[in-house]
């Protein structure tokens, strides 16, 4: 194996052991975020945690093709070609997952104004009871739930300041967390499409050194082993 090969196949086994690190990520973090934690569980629905599975799901799937491929005779390239074909599915797993959490950061108040809705009094109240606020937009309105920290109408009723009506509501203490979250979550999705892409392009190479190595075994067959090879 010549001096360029091993640069090529080492460059490409790097960057494959990142891809199966990308698989195993996104699946563990899909399992591991489905556990009872009150302000992750508010932060990323189900939606969210299936994406990212599936996506590790398919990038894992790939990795297992490139082990075949690596595995393959000197000759063959097939295995080069399927993976290829794997990672451009990658690519776009990576851009429909990474896009998903980007846009829901677009209308982040609004989003989440449909999922604390969404929640049971006992989770809206532990959430209120946490960041000692009252309601979603305002302390007052009628997303709130009386127990705990707003412990009755009058009590909430006293929270309002009519010209800042956020103060002492909920929106700005579940964005402040749910926000960056996500951001650092599409950011790393994101960033496993520079794995897909060197890869790709590392598989590209090593099908192109294998058919000038097996067009230069062929030459050298013909002229009687005295070639190239």
């Amino acid at each position: 194996m010549s001096k360029q090969t091993k640069m090529i196949m080492g460059f490409w086994g790097f960057v494959n052991v990142c891809l199966l690190a990308a698989a195993i990520i996104s699946i563990v973090f899909s399992v591991v975020w489905r556990e009872p934690n009150l302000l992750l569980n508010l932060t990323l629905s189900t939606t969210h945690l299936n994406a990212g599975l599936i996506m590790g799901i398919i990038l894992l799937i790939s990795w297992l093709i490139s082990i075949g491929a690596l595995l393959s005779s000197n000759n063959s390239v097939m295995g080069f070609v399927v993976l290829n074909w794997a990672l451009v599915v990658d690519s776009i797993a990576v851009l429909i997952v990474g896009t998903i959490f980007w846009q829901y950061t677009l209308g982040i108040r609004n989003n989440y104004l449909q999922v604390w809705e969404a929640q049971s009094t006992e989770t809206r109240i532990a959430v209120q009871d946490l960041f000692k606020c009252c309601g979603y937009y305002a302390p007052n309105d009628t997303t709130v739930a009386l127990g705990g920290f707003c412990a009755n109408q009058t009590f909430v009723d006293g929270l309002f300041v009519s010209n800042t009506s956020n103060t002492n509501a909920c929106v700005g203490p579940i964005t402040a967390f749910a926000e960056p979250t996500l951001n650092q979550i599409f950011t790393y999705v994101y960033g496993f499409m520079a794995v897909v892409i060197c890869l790709f392009l590392a598989s590209l190479c090593v099908i192109k050194t294998r058919q000038e190595k097996e067009r230069f075994r062929k030459i050298d067959a013909k002229r009687g082993g005295r070639g190239f090879v």
